[in-house]
Protein backbone atom coordinates (compact mmCIF):
# COMPACT_ATOMS: atom_id res chain seq x y z
CA UNK A 1 0.00 0.00 0.00
CA UNK A 2 1.36 3.44 -1.05
CA UNK A 3 1.63 6.16 1.81
CA UNK A 4 -1.32 8.17 2.68
CA UNK A 5 -1.57 11.23 1.21
CA UNK A 6 -5.40 13.04 2.86
CA UNK A 7 -7.34 15.14 -0.15
CA UNK A 8 -10.98 16.39 0.59
CA UNK A 9 -13.60 14.18 -0.44
CA UNK A 10 -15.71 16.38 -2.90
CA UNK A 11 -16.40 14.16 -5.74
CA UNK A 12 -20.32 13.57 -6.76
CA UNK A 13 -21.01 11.56 -9.44
CA UNK A 14 -24.58 10.76 -11.67
CA UNK A 15 -26.68 8.10 -9.41
CA UNK A 16 -29.53 6.25 -11.59
CA UNK A 17 -32.33 5.18 -8.82
CA UNK A 18 -32.98 1.80 -10.23
CA UNK A 19 -31.57 -1.78 -9.88
CA UNK A 20 -29.58 -3.65 -13.37
CA UNK A 21 -30.42 -6.77 -13.83
CA UNK A 22 -27.38 -9.20 -14.29
CA UNK A 23 -30.05 -12.20 -16.00
CA UNK A 24 -32.18 -11.52 -18.30
CA UNK A 25 -32.60 -8.00 -19.86
CA UNK A 26 -35.31 -5.50 -18.26
CA UNK A 27 -36.23 -2.48 -19.86
CA UNK A 28 -34.48 0.70 -20.38
CA UNK A 29 -33.90 3.07 -17.72
CA UNK A 30 -35.79 5.90 -17.27
CA UNK A 31 -34.73 9.13 -16.78
CA UNK A 32 -34.25 8.81 -12.45
CA UNK A 33 -31.05 10.50 -12.31
CA UNK A 34 -29.89 12.58 -9.01
CA UNK A 35 -26.02 13.34 -7.95
CA UNK A 36 -24.57 11.38 -5.30
CA UNK A 37 -21.78 11.81 -2.89
CA UNK A 38 -19.55 8.51 -2.57
CA UNK A 39 -20.33 8.51 1.28
CA UNK A 40 -23.59 7.68 0.48
CA UNK A 41 -23.26 4.73 -1.32
CA UNK A 42 -20.78 3.14 0.98
CA UNK A 43 -23.02 4.58 4.21
CA UNK A 44 -20.47 6.10 5.98
CA UNK A 45 -19.46 9.19 7.55
CA UNK A 46 -16.87 11.04 4.95
CA UNK A 47 -15.56 13.44 7.77
CA UNK A 48 -14.34 9.21 8.66
CA UNK A 49 -13.40 8.00 5.76
CA UNK A 50 -10.42 7.88 3.57
CA UNK A 51 -9.67 5.61 0.02
CA UNK A 52 -6.36 3.92 -0.12
CA UNK A 53 -4.86 2.27 -2.95
CA UNK A 54 -3.92 -1.45 -2.66
CA UNK A 55 -1.21 -3.48 -3.34
CA UNK A 56 0.09 -6.81 -3.83
CA UNK A 57 -2.05 -9.58 -3.93
CA UNK A 58 -2.43 -10.62 -0.22
CA UNK A 59 -6.09 -10.18 0.01
CA UNK A 60 -6.87 -11.41 -3.82
CA UNK A 61 -9.25 -14.20 -2.04
CA UNK A 62 -11.17 -11.45 -0.66
CA UNK A 63 -11.57 -9.73 -3.63
CA UNK A 64 -9.48 -6.79 -2.92
CA UNK A 65 -7.05 -7.48 -6.25
CA UNK A 66 -3.63 -5.52 -6.79
CA UNK A 67 -4.38 -1.29 -7.83
CA UNK A 68 -8.02 -1.73 -6.10
CA UNK A 69 -9.07 0.80 -4.08
CA UNK A 70 -10.31 0.04 -0.27
CA UNK A 71 -12.87 2.13 1.33
CA UNK A 72 -11.91 2.67 5.33
CA UNK A 73 -14.22 3.66 7.75
CA UNK A 74 -11.89 5.23 10.86
CA UNK A 75 -14.99 5.82 13.12
CA UNK A 76 -15.63 1.88 13.10
CA UNK A 77 -14.18 -0.31 15.88
CA UNK A 78 -12.42 -3.21 14.80
CA UNK A 79 -13.64 -6.73 15.93
CA UNK A 80 -12.08 -10.44 14.63
CA UNK A 81 -12.93 -11.31 11.25
CA UNK A 82 -13.16 -7.37 9.84
CA UNK A 83 -10.65 -6.49 7.24
CA UNK A 84 -8.49 -3.81 8.58
CA UNK A 85 -5.91 -1.05 7.19
CA UNK A 86 -3.20 -0.43 9.60
CA UNK A 87 0.41 0.28 10.18
CA UNK A 88 2.29 -3.15 12.12
CA UNK A 89 6.19 -2.56 12.65
CA UNK A 90 6.11 0.96 10.42
CA UNK A 91 4.76 -0.52 7.41
CA UNK A 92 1.24 0.32 6.00
CA UNK A 93 -1.12 -2.78 6.09
CA UNK A 94 -4.79 -4.42 4.62
CA UNK A 95 -5.31 -8.05 6.47
CA UNK A 96 -8.29 -9.59 7.72
CA UNK A 97 -7.75 -9.21 12.00
CA UNK A 98 -9.33 -12.41 13.68
CA UNK A 99 -8.78 -13.34 17.31
CA UNK A 100 -7.36 -16.69 18.35
CA UNK A 101 -7.32 -17.51 21.70
CA UNK A 102 -5.23 -14.36 23.70
CA UNK A 103 -3.50 -13.39 20.28
CA UNK A 104 -4.76 -10.80 17.29
CA UNK A 105 -3.53 -12.34 14.46
CA UNK A 106 -2.54 -10.97 10.79
CA UNK A 107 -4.26 -13.16 8.10
CA UNK A 108 -3.44 -12.34 4.34
CA UNK A 109 -6.43 -13.67 2.08
CA UNK A 110 -4.07 -15.54 -0.52
CA UNK A 111 -2.60 -19.05 0.43
CA UNK A 112 0.95 -17.95 -0.07
CA UNK A 113 1.29 -15.79 2.64
CA UNK A 114 1.60 -16.90 6.25
CA UNK A 115 -0.64 -15.27 9.03
CA UNK A 116 1.29 -13.56 11.37
CA UNK A 117 0.32 -13.20 15.32
CA UNK A 118 0.65 -9.87 16.53
CA UNK A 119 3.08 -10.12 19.75
CA UNK A 120 2.47 -8.24 22.41
CA UNK A 121 5.69 -5.59 22.21
CA UNK A 122 4.59 -4.75 17.88
CA UNK A 123 4.32 -1.68 17.37
CA UNK A 124 0.67 -2.10 15.81
CA UNK A 125 -2.37 0.61 15.42
CA UNK A 126 -5.53 0.03 13.63
CA UNK A 127 -6.26 3.02 10.95
CA UNK A 128 -9.83 1.46 10.57
CA UNK A 129 -11.65 -1.36 8.56
CA UNK A 130 -12.68 -1.84 5.03
CA UNK A 131 -16.01 -1.07 4.40
CA UNK A 132 -16.05 -1.19 0.30
CA UNK A 133 -13.64 -1.88 -2.62
CA UNK A 134 -13.40 -0.16 -5.54
CA UNK A 135 -11.76 -2.00 -8.92
CA UNK A 136 -11.08 -1.07 -12.53
CA UNK A 137 -12.82 -4.40 -14.37
CA UNK A 138 -10.79 -3.12 -17.16
CA UNK A 139 -7.57 -5.02 -15.83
Amino acid sequence: MEALKWSEPNMTLPYFDTSISAGLPSPALGNEQENIDLSRIFSTDARHTLIVRVKGDGMSEAHIPDGSLAVVDRSARPSTGDIIVGTFNGEFIIKRLVKAGRNWVLHSENPFYKPVVIPEDADFQVWGIVTAVIMDMRK
